[in-house]
């Protein structure tokens, strides 16, 4: 994925005087005091983009259920029943635990139902587990979910995976249950089960609020059975799940112990570093990285380039992108509308709309297709500078072009309505947005009732509330939008 020879021999050879280039396109982009965080929209980018699958493939329990053209219809039916009756066992399930208590063992009542436990009706129950868990329940839904594990585990024929493991660890993390995942953890690596990236990934974000981050990190370098494909090694598997937790003093932490235990950096290991030096303000290391990079005879890949053209954009520096555009078509790398939304994300951060409509336009003459995430960009950045009669048109454009809004992109709309004081239509765009499938998150609805008191419409802003509460939504974050106050 990551290999010099897609990018041959030219590439290499003209690498050196990209340096040169970049280093004078890149220079005073930025302060080093003054990297802000905005609404973080590039991390979304850049991590979606080296994102691997969290879930980890489950071969024994999938087999029975995975489609294959050459089975008859016959064969096809039978799978789906088997599907079906998996389900409907795991809610009679979910429903023997619910009555579990005092005086009301449920193992028993789960012995007599004679089910056959397999990897698949386990996820299940887990997950219909991790889908109950509010913050008034979630000490009860880790008892539960633990009886179940465990009860499972005893039965003849199955075992449980790294997979199901993952998923109970998810239960102890959403229940706030930390020494039980420790625990958790403990038992996997003593039954020899093989901890993922996705098990590091449940641990460093539940615990590194509890400053145990670098612990967790420690353990994970020690372990012998951690790794992750594609990954070479697992230092470059928890650099790359540090980087989409925004973890980036660790990284340099982790960088240099993996430098002290003799792995040596690969294009991966530099784009990492060098997007952690970027947001950390070190400029100066964010050069010395792209100049070691050349110096170990690695040539910039997809990814580098897209840091690149941020960082560019970030500084205002449309032409100097130009020319960076321009580079990567001549040694092989046609832009996509990853590159030209990054880039459009740095400029709309320097306040350059005029730029981001030009590479806007530009992009869309060279048959690349704004995705969702481009338009929400755009509209971004008009709402914030206060032109909504564009972001409204970009609205529509992406509508009539068939690309979806997302939540994000609600978010901005109704945050430009509502700085317009346009609030019943914002109030009736979070109604369209429900009606369409796309559920609001909590800063939608906090965006909308703070706007509606700062303007004196009280009541309005708590009909908003009510409507959250009907919903059942983030009522456990009730207080909190309560005391809510948008400036």
């Amino acid at each position: 994925m990551y290999s010099v020879a897609l990018f041959g021999c030219r590439y290499i050879k003209g690498f050196y005087g990209f340096r040169l280039v970049c280093r004078n396109l890149c220079s005073r982009v930025f302060n080093g005091d003054n990297v802000e965080n905005g609404f973080g929209r590039i991390e979304d980018f850049l991590n979606e983009s080296w994102k691997s699958s969290k879930n980890e493939s489950n071969w024994e329990d999938n087999a029975s259920i995975s489609s294959n053209s050459a089975h008859s219809r016959g064969n096809f039916s039978a799978r789906k029943g088997f599907v079906d009756e998996v389900r409907c066992n795991a809610e009679r399930i979910f429903e023997i635990l619910c009555q579990d208590g005092p005086g009301c063992d449920v193992k028993p009542v789960l012995n007599d139902l004679g089910v056959r436990v397999s990897g698949l009706l386990v996820r299940e129950v887990l997950s219909c587990i991790i889908k109950t868990i509010n913050h008034a329940n979630k000490n009860r839904c880790a008892k539960l979910g633990y009886k179940f594990f465990v009860w499972s585990g005893e039965q003849e024929n199955y075992r449980h995976t790294t997979q199901i493991y993952n998923l109970m660890m998810e239960i102890f993390a959403e229940c706030e249950e930390f020494k039980a995942m420790w625990r958790l953890l403990d038992e996997m690596i003593e039954k020899g089960y093989p901890t993922t990236a996705r098990t590091f990934n449940l641990l460093i974000c539940t615990c590194g609020g509890a400053g145990l981050a670098r612990k967790v990190v420690e353990r994970f370098m020690k372990s012998k059975n951690f790794s992750y494909r594609p990954f070479r090694h697992s230092f470059n598997a928890i650099l790359h799940s540090l980087l989409t937790l925004n973890q980036y003093k660790l990284i340099e932490w982790v960088y240099q112990q993996m430098l002290i235990n003799g792995h040596s950096p690969d294009v991966l290991t530099y784009n990492i570093m060098m997007w952690a030096k970027f947001r950390l303000g070190k400029l100066d290391h964010f050069h010395g990285l792209l100049d070691e990079m050349g110096r170990s005879g690695f040539s910039p890949d997809f990814h580098t380039f897209n840091i690149l053209l941020h960082v560019i954009g970030k500084g205002d520096k449309p032409l100097a992108a130009l020319k960076l555009l321009n580079h990567m078509k001549d040694v092989g790398i046609d832009p996509t509308v990853l590159h030209f939304t990054t880039l459009i994300d740095g400029l709309s951060r320097a306040g350059n709309l005029e730029a981001c409509q030009y590479f806007f336009d530009e992009m869309t003459k060279h048959g690349c297709v704004p995705d969702v995430v481009c338009y929400t960009v755009m509209i971004t950045g008009y709402v914030v500078a206060g032109h909504f009669d564009k972001a409204q048109e970009m609205f529509s454009d992406m509508i009539n072009k068939g690309q979806l809004p997302n939540v994000f992109t609600y978010n901005s709309m109704i945050r430009g309505l509502c700085m317009n004081r346009k609030f019943e239509e914002a109030w009736l765009l979070l109604k369209e947005m429900e009606a369409k499938g796309c559920s609001p998150n909590f800063l939608v609805y906090t965006t909308l009732v703070g706007y509606l008191r700062n303007a004196g419409r009280l009541s309005e802003a708590h009909r908003v509330i009510k409507h959250m509460m009907e919903k059942g939504q983030y009522t456990h974050l009730l207080s909190k939008i309560k005391r809510y106050r948008r400036c």
